[in-house]
């Protein structure tokens, strides 16, 4: 396992960042605790969690899997869900960010965590607001390291400016969707943390499973059928053509889907690591070994030509595909 900084903060992390979405819900503690421990074996120090998932249990059970080697890691948590029923459990307002951090620290069993992110934009609290509800819990220890998540260019690039006119910690980390079918980030997001110098660790690489080799068309069961949400996300017919080219491509080279998929998007410039979860230590292990695929810059380029290029930001598709003569 490669280590990498993460951004300008002199931190080193892993190549690949595990999440931890599934402890507590589709993992029970025992699957939790054999997930983590794989992690650990394989050379991963970076941990992603945020409140909401399943409630708070997956920061509580990571909390009790860190016991004895909390310094060894690097642990991020985010806060913006809805946590209860209260109108204002929720959000990025100095109120709710403040008691979410308090919260987190207390599932997690720890003083600190080295990445607070806000896990969505909230249209209701300015932005301003938002950066200093980030500053205050960077001058009280509770968090080292201000982050977005889900968080358009513009909107980091505004928090950016008003950090840096207060003089406040800047953003050091991004977090966006990214993978073979979901390449929206390389027009904005990637170059705008590139030229900031801001380390993105980027979720879903395998696309909730539909580059997984396991669905065809409208076949295959998982939870990208059952789930409403991945239904919309990656409800799109040339979704499942390009899934289908993909895992054509990977059998004939012999490379695992997953494992590929992962590889892929660590492998651009921009990325610090990819985010891989899994639901039991099946799953987990080709994610794993997604250090050991060989992405050469000219296997990347293949795969890429498997999948739709995003329109540049001006529209101007002429600049990307010039016109035949």
């Amino acid at each position: 396992m490669k280590i990498k900084p993460l951004g300008r903060t002199g931190v080193q992390v892993s190549e690949l960042c595990f999440g931890t979405m599934s402890f507590g819900g589709d993992a029970d503690e025992a699957g939790s605790a054999a997930m983590y421990k794989a992690a650990r074996d394989a050379g991963i120090n970076f941990f992603d969690s945020a409140d909401e998932y399943n409630k708070g249990r997956s920061e509580e059970i990571l909390g009790r899997l860190i016991k004895g080697h909390r310094e060894n890691l690097i642990l991020a948590t985010k806060c913006h869900n809805p946590i209860s029923e209260d109108v204002n459990a929720r959000g990025t307002s100095r109120r709710h960010v403040a008691r979410a951090v308090e919260a987190s620290l207390k599932r997690l069993q720890t003083d600190r965590v080295e990445v607070l992110f806000l896990h969505r934009f909230d249209k209701l609290t300015p932005i301003d607001e938002a950066m200093r509800a980030l500053e205050d819990l960077v001058r009280a220890g509770k968090i080292i390291y201000p982050a977005v998540s889900n968080w358009s260019a513009w909107q980091t690039q505004r928090a950016l400016d008003i950090q840096e006119r207060n003089n406040w910690a800047r953003l050091q980390v991004t977090e966006p969707m990214y993978n073979l079918v979901k390449r929206q980030a390389e027009v904005e997001i990637l170059p705008m943390a590139e030229a900031n110098g801001i380390g993105v660790i980027a979720y879903s690489p395998g696309a909730a499973g539909l580059l997984s080799g396991k669905y065809s068309g409208a076949a295959g069961e998982g939870r990208l059928k059952a789930n409403r949400m991945y239904q919309a996300r990656y409800g799109e017919p040339w979704m499942y053509e390009v899934a289908e080219k993909y895992a054509a491509f990977c059998r004939q080279r012999g490379l695992h889907p997953v494992s590929t998929a992962v590889a892929w998007v660590g492998a651009h410039p921009a990325i610090t690591a990819p985010i891989i979860g899994a639901r039991n230590l099946e799953q987990l292990k080709a994610s794993l070994d997604a250090v050991n695929v060989p992405m050469t810059p000219a296997l990347r380029a293949e795969i890429t030509e498997l999948s739709r290029t995003p329109p540049p930001a001006t529209d101007r598709l002429e600049e990307i595909s010039p016109p035949k003569a």
